[in-house]
């Protein structure tokens, strides 16, 4: 199948590298005009080991108009493939490229956005892994890092933000040249340019005693009466007063390689049509706009928002000052991030419930992608760039990240932040791999750290803990904790576990004693038990010092669907949770079983982040793996805890919020759909709940999706808000509703258009299969096995990924769909396209098994 974008393999890194240094590169872009396309003028510099030998430079151009290398005209045809062949090179080069560039609607290069609110365009780009050389010419790899020097000639009335202060602009209102200072060395995949008629707000973190940073945030225009600057830049201070104590390192960009004009500066800019979370471009980060909030949200989202702030700023040390040499090391660069942006968020702001979350969230996150056929190391083995499109994913974020906070606690937190000064003033501007950041740790910590590493960072998979127990009159006998692993990848591993005994006293469940110890092997016995009295709750892995699933016993399990809400702090109950729902998940809990326990103790649940999982688990559990006979009870009950929380929740509260969104996420029933409807329109009306522009456009996907809202109300709700995120929330209730023509539409625009942006086909997307709409989308389940090869031999990787994931027919849980998922494994699909067929068919086969499972008396019995 032919290669339609650009590659890099890891050989071919490692010989470019081993040639070239001292690169430095000086670019000149022109934003101008309105076509489909913008100059772009590269010199770059650089030193050859072996003179005479031969290279290449990456450039994705669909016009290249002059190419010369050490004043000799190469010519246009040395443009081939994506790259540009050099040959004779001297001791020192000057390569001079002028191109015309395209602008992206993807994500990826120079993305350009245009607001249908008032026709103002607004550019940023996005370059991790890959895609630097979508804007310029340049050697587009992590380790060969160069000093950029960028003039960017723009409209009237744009602001343009890079990673160093502007030295040069034109005069207010008028088009003319920004000049930036030069960077200091960094990777291509982190220079960075936000361009357009941005709002911005600007403030100052003192320094913490050393040199004061300007800080800055930005967003377009329409969003700006949403930007809640203050609390951003609350968040952004005590972050960067967080890691300058903990790395003891001051921030090391904005300003530029030793300019002498302007101080030090962090800009935050959130960019319309992101396809991620944010990205760590040094002094210049971009965040997706979900975080800019349009309506009232949960403290939970805000929390979120926190710790993507502090997961960016930590990479401007990890992963910016100390980058990666290739992408293998990605999850270190990731896991760090993860880890100690939560570590920051808990110790620095209000959030201080941080490591609940991580528990609740990311642990669950990489326990369920540690489980799919698709897992691997942690240490991943990334052949090509290609390759690393596929590996953001829960292993080499939130594993990796739960596998560092095991690793703190082995080395302690002293010998761990040690180690990090040590590792940033040794490798500062250069690149390492996991044996220098070991290192690093192992001379900070008297550790000797090879052997945790081949056992937790070079093989795969979840161990699961589960008690043995022999009891006789209330008494324990022995207790032995079981370590089992999976077949595929079956390493026992040593655990730090803490074993919570609780007891019922006074209402409450009370932690009575706590036991820890390590767990190796197949079998440890517990002896600090023998001849104590069984207390109501055995909790394996309290206060989560481990990585591993765990089993509650059927006492324990007992005692927490009668009694969980007597469970006193958010993490033992989230731990709890967690055991629940991974036992459902493997089939060893009726899923009905797991719907209940939600239903009954849900509402007295403390802390809202932990309600939105749990409830988002039931609605997962009832649609995927229960029953589909049972399917509509379980939606009635869930609606039922949402009528009643909602009457009974604080006025204007998270909960009451939550509770909102909760009913109309299983408003199966025409009496619920009524009371919805009646909210939209005004009729009815629940004090202290707003039901603003975010709110209504949930009401109406879900309502859509049942039947109950039709076309005329979603060009309704359009005409009240018809910006960009307006229309994208219309088209995935257009494509939700149950309705053929509306799937074919769909369809249409996701798989035979080309005009249509990334961001509105993940809108699409996210409205096509809906559960309970079988006949609907059987239809479809050929027709995407037969769509398959087209998408990944005509589009780019970004527009392949989204649908093949997202046009999988999960929804439809059923044998049928497990033989389709076969038919396309044998198409010979690129690898990424098989890893996701191989996730998403294992993500039926684990329903069926759990739909087995969903009895009225509960379990399975484990194979």
């Amino acid at each position: 199948m032919p290669e339609t974008h650009p590659n890099l393999t890891r050989d071919e890194a490692r010989q470019r590298a081993r040639l070239l240094s001292d690169v430095v590169y000086t670019v000149d872009l022109d934003v101008t005009g309105d076509g489909d396309t913008f100059g772009s003028r590269t010199v770059v510099r650089f030193d050859c080991t072996e003179p005479g030998a031969s290279t290449f430079v990456d450039l994705v151009a669909p016009a290249v108009r002059r190419i010369t290398l050490n004043g000799r005209d190469v010519g246009p045809a040395a443009h081939r493939d994506h790259r540009i062949a050099l040959e004779g090179l001297a001791a020192s080069n000057e390569l001079i490229v002028e191109a015309d560039c395209a602008y992206m609607r993807t994500g990826v290069g120079l993305h350009r956005f245009a607001d249908p609110v008032d026709g103002k365009v607004y550019l940023h780009t996005q370059f991790e892994p890959f895609d630097a050389h979508r804007v310029f010419a340049c050697f587009d790899q992590p380790d060969l890092k160069a000093p950029l020097e960028l003039s960017v000639r723009a409209p009237a009335e744009w602001l343009c933000v890079s990673n160093t202060a502007a030295v040069e602009q034109p005069p207010r209102g008028q088009a003319g040249v920004w000049r930036f200072a030069p960077t200091l060395p960094i990777s291509p995949y982190i220079y960075a340019l936000v361009a357009g008629p941005y709002h911005q707000v600007h403030d100052r973190w003192d320094g913490g005693g050393g040199e004061p940073v300007d800080l800055g945030i930005y967003c377009r225009a329409s969003l700006a009466p949403h930007l809640d600057a203050e609390e951003i830049f609350t968040i952004t201070k005590q972050s960067f007063a967080f890691f300058t104590e903990t790395f003891g390192y001051p921030y090391p960009f904005g300003q530029g390689g030793g300019h002498p004009g302007p101080s030090k500066k962090y800009d935050q800019l959130f960019v319309p049509e992101f396809n991620f979370g944010a990205m760590e471009n040094p002094g210049c980060v971009t965040f997706s706009e979900s975080y800019l909030f349009r309506s009232k949200v949960t403290d939970a989202a805000r929390e979120s928002r926190a710790g993507t702030i502090t997961h960016e700023m930590a990479h401007m040390w990890f992963g910016d000052l100390v980058t990666m040499r290739w992408w293998d090391d990605l999850w270190l660069n990731e896991s760090f991030a993860t880890y100690i942006g939560t570590l920051a968020v808990a110790e620095s702001t209000r959030f201080t419930e941080a490591w609940s979350e991580f528990c609740n969230q990311l642990k669950a996150w990489a326990y369920r992608e540690d489980q799919l056929p698709s897992t691997h190391p942690i240490v991943a083995d990334i052949t090509d760039t290609e390759a690393v499109r596929t590996h953001f994913d829960g292993i080499t974020y939130a594993k990796g990240a739960s596998v560092l906070k095991q690793l703190v606690a082995w080395v302690g937190r002293e010998g761990f932040v040690e180690g990090l000064r040590d590792y940033f003033r040794r490798h500062a501007f250069g690149n390492t791999t996991l044996e220098d950041f070991l290192g690093a740790l192992d001379r900070a910590s008297g550790r000797e750290l090879s052997d945790w590493s081949k056992l937790w960072l070079e093989t795969a998979g979840v161990n699961t803990i589960r008690p043995e127990i022999r009891a006789d009159d209330g008494v324990y006998g022995e207790v032995a904790l079981l370590q089992e692993a999976p077949e595929r990848w079956p390493t026992l591993r040593p655990h730090r576990i803490a074993l919570g005994l609780y007891d019922r006293q006074g209402g409450k469940l009370v932690r009575r004693e706590r036991v820890e110890l390590d767990v190796e092997g197949s079998r440890t016995v517990v002896p600090e038990l023998a001849g104590r009295r069984v207390p109501d709750l055995l909790l394996i892995n309290d206060d989560d010092l481990a990585y591993t699933k765990v089993r509650l016993d059927e006492r324990s399990l007992r005692t927490v669907e009668e009694h969980l809400d007597e469970l006193p702090g958010s993490l033992p109950r989230a731990l709890v949770w967690g055991a629940a729902w991974d036992m459902t998940r493997d089939g060893e809990l009726a899923t009905r079983r797991f719907v209940r326990l939600v239903a009954r103790h849900v509402g007295a649940e403390s802390n809202v982040g932990v309600l939105q999982v749990l409830l988002r688990h039931a609605s997962t559990a009832t649609d995927a793996y229960g029953r589909p006979d049972n399917r509509h009870a379980m939606h009635a009950l869930l609606a039922d805890v949402a009528r009643r929380e909602l009457e009974r929740a604080e006025p204007g509260s998270d909960f009451q919020l939550q509770w909102a969104r909760t009913l109309a996420d299983n408003c199966v029933r025409p009496e619920d759909q009524a009371f919805l409807l009646a909210l939209l329109s005004g009729a009815e009306s629940i004090r202290g709940l707003d039901i603003d522009t975010e709110l209504r456009w949930h009401f109406l996907v879900d309502l859509a999706s049942e039947g109950a809202a039709d076309e005329g109300a979603i060009a309704a709700e359009l005409e009240r808000d018809p910006t960009d995120i307006g229309q994208r929330r219309a088209a995935t209730a257009r494509a939700a509703r149950p309705d053929a023509d509306a799937k074919k539409e769909a369809w249409a625009a996701l798989v035979e258009r080309r005009d249509v942006s990334l961001a509105r086909m993940r809108a699409l997307v996210g409205g096509f299969h809906q559960v309970g709409q079988d006949a609907l989308l059987r239809p479809y389940v050929q027709r995407y096995v037969d769509a398959l090869p087209g998408i990944w031999s005509t589009r780019g990787p970004e527009e392949a990924l989204l649908l093949t994931e997202g046009l999988f027919p999960g929804a439809l849980v059923e044998p049928a769909t497990v033989e389709a998922a076969e038919r396309a494994l044998a198409l010979g699909l690129p690898a990424p396209a098989r890893r996701i067929l191989e996730e998403s068919q294992d993500g039926v086969r684990r329903a069926l098994r759990a739909r087995e499972a969903d009895t009225e008396t509960g379990a399975r019995a484990r194979a």
